[in-house]
């Protein structure tokens, strides 16, 4: 029984963790990114000002390098999880 919560809450903090870490990058109403060397130009938006909605969205917020260890927390609690089916 315990290792189903372990593998639960595993889950559970690896998704909070990864939301976390999106949130904590910059304004999510910001069209710029934080992060940008100052030679880049600023992207093109389907409406102006400040929107959660650019013309192209990237999906930078998804690499792996970024949410690797929100993603190992996930994986480990999936295979706690199927062990308990298993065995």
């Amino acid at each position: 029984m315990a290792v189903v919560l372990i593998g639960a809450l595993l889950i559970v903090v690896g998704v909070v963790y990864m939301a976390g870490a999106a949130l904590g990058r910059g304004r999510l109403s910001d069209p710029e990114p934080v992060r940008t060397a100052p030679d880049r130009p600023t992207p093109k938006l389907a409406t102006p000002g400040p929107t959660l909605e650019p013309r192209r969205r990237g999906l930078g917020f998804l690499g792996l390098s970024q949410n690797w260890p929100g993603l190992l927390m996930m994986a480990v609690g999936v295979i706690l999880l199927l062990s308990v089916v298993v065995l």
